[in-house]
């Protein structure tokens, strides 16, 4: 069992925001932080949520951060959404199975949605935050052995370029900030259950339990990095 969640590099009274709060992980992401004595708040976003973000929709991204700029600044925000599949649309297994529609989709959800939270939310984070969006190690090119999975691998793939990307532009300005780019391992969720691996999957609380703690020993000098939730520094 693992010890109560305590955060200390967020200081005292440190408020968190967490979107895509209504999905496994992210839920779990929340009732972690509402149980650390160090959290004063936890704002959770979702389809349902007030204000809405969904990343589908543009306009919600950087309508909720409209909303919440006067709670600002933040000293945790979490990115905890993602798309591998769902009706009509499942991994590749070939390129032949290449599908616009479903391309676009993954894409929306797991690169654009998460460009445009880093356009509208970054300015929410206090300078010496921290933000974790969650990629995947399959979007690793450099520890792709196995090929498919095309939209996903991609879509994760340059969801780290953007994070490194915006890292680099940061440290000139906010150089305390750590933008990270997290793999949360296989957890037991919808997300995973219809693959190979499934069965290894960890609870939803674990690894949210090891992300948190792992943003908590991470320093600005990680910035812009790519992690697993086991702290092993992933390629490219």
């Amino acid at each position: 069992m693992n010890d109560p969640l305590r955060m200390t590099s967020l200081g005292d009274c440190y408020r968190a925001l967490v979107i895509g709060a209504s999905g496994g992980l992210g839920s779990a992401f929340c009732e972690l932080l509402h149980e650390d004595p160090r959290c004063v708040g936890v704002r959770e976003l979702g389809r349902n949520s007030s204000p809405r973000l969904d990343l589908e929709e543009p306009a919600s991204i950087a309508n909720a951060a409209a909303e919440l700029a006067e709670e600002a600044p933040y000293q945790l925000i979490i990115n905890a959404a993602g798309l591998l599949h769902r009706s009509g649309i499942k991994p590749e297994k070939s390129c032949s199975s290449i599908d616009y529609d479903a391309i676009s989709a993954v894409f929306q959800v797991n690169t654009i949605g998460p460009a445009l939270v880093l356009r509208h939310f970054l300015p929410l984070l206090d300078p010496h935050g921290a933000m974790a969006l969650l990629s995947a190690k399959v979007g690793s090119i450099g520890d792709n052995r196995l090929g498919g999975w095309y939209s996903y691998r991609a879509s994760k793939a340059a969801l780290n370029m953007l994070v490194k990307t915006a890292a680099i532009e940061l440290a000139r300005t906010q150089p305390q900030i750590r933008l990270l780019s997290l793999h949360p391992g296989t957890v037991i969720s919808g997300l995973s259950q219809p693959f190979r691996g499934a069965a290894a999957a960890r609870p939803a609380s674990v690894a949210a339990y090891e992300l948190l703690s792992l943003i908590d020993r991470l320093g600005p000098t990680d910035s812009g990095s790519f992690f697993a939730y086991d702290g092993e520094r992933l390629p490219w």
